[in-house]
């Protein structure tokens, strides 16, 4: 020991060492045995935060449901512990053991939301300077989006919601979809409103299902997708609209819905409605923003 104290090494060290905070700075409220120290402070917030994330995630959605009912069955649990009742105890026991598993497999989608939160970093990835500087974009597509195209798209699907066309449209701003692409037809084309409208009319094969938009390119069209199960959802809402739901709750899209029903424009967003019963300057708002497109441009 004394060695490394006197050795080349400590001597290296001890700049960084002495940057550190004492420690007693770390500690600064003490109850008797328990002492709360900066670090401890730090990793409340954290826990907090997580736990407010994943309120986020599953707020609204079925797996909101299946949570409150684990912690009462952990908490029932724990009370039959207490009152020392052997048998159904260990019944519910059972359920508390199968652990990180089961809820990874029960929580799947709110998981892989939860994941895509965390690695889509959402200011810094909506920042039109991110966007310029990802190489993969800059490869895939043109000199980037032309600004009336918002203005274009969105008179279409006005177009589509007077006709009472139902239409499907997915924008995925970091990932083409590529395991819902692979259940529809293939396009790979740059996207107008001509293209969109005749896609989505009655005598056109491609209109039962959704049309992708990745990388500002339409990436396919009749497109299958997850239907959402989330009770909350208005009861009026049909198929499409669940569809909608579902591909919003399992990834990091915003789906578009014209209903064919109602005529009306609703945006979904994090398996949430967005907004509803758009009209020509709330659609094109939203166009603009999901293909950065500045809100004054054009």
């Amino acid at each position: 020991m004394q060695a490394l104290l006197h050795s080349g090494a400590w001597t290296a060290l001890a700049p960084l060492a002495a940057l550190l905070p004492p420690a007693g700075v770390l500690g600064f409220i003490r109850i008797g045995f328990l002492e709360l120290r900066v670090i401890d402070l730090v990793d409340i917030l954290l826990v907090g935060f997580l736990i407010y994330q994943l309120y986020r995630l599953i707020r609204g959605s079925l797996a909101y449901n299946i949570f409150i009912g684990l912690l009462i069955i952990y908490g029932l649990h724990l009370l039959f512990q207490a009152l020392d009742m052997q048998l159904i105890s260990q019944i519910l026991g059972q359920f508390i053991g199968v652990g990180v598993l089961a809820l990874l497999i029960v929580f799947q989608p709110e998981v892989r939301r939860f994941l895509l939160l965390i690695g889509r970093g959402p200011e810094l990835r909506r920042s039109r300077f991110w966007r310029r500087l990802n190489l993969r974009r800059l490869v895939l597509t043109d000199d980037g989006t032309d600004p009336a195209l918002p203005g274009e798209l969105a008179a279409s699907l006005q177009r589509l919601a007077r006709k009472r066309i139902g239409a499907l449209l997915v924008f995925s701003p970091n990932s083409r979809l590529q395991h819902v692409a692979n259940t529809g037809m293939a396009l790979d084309a740059k996207p107008n409103g001509a293209l969109m409208e005749s896609i989505f009319q009655k005598n056109s094969p491609l209109h039962d299902g959704a049309l992708i938009l990745a990388e500002q390119r339409l990436v396919a069209a009749a497109c299958v997708l997850p239907v959402s199960e989330n009770p909350d959802l208005p009861p009026h809402f049909g198929l499409r609209h669940r569809a909608a739901a579902g591909i919003t709750e399992q990834s990091d899209a915003t789906a578009i819905v014209v209903s064919e029903e109602r005529g009306k424009i609703t945006a979904f967003r994090d398996g949430r409605i967005m907004a509803m019963d758009l009209d020509r300057e709330g659609l094109e708002r939203i166009l603009r923003t999901l293909m950065g497109v500045a809100q004054d441009a054009g």
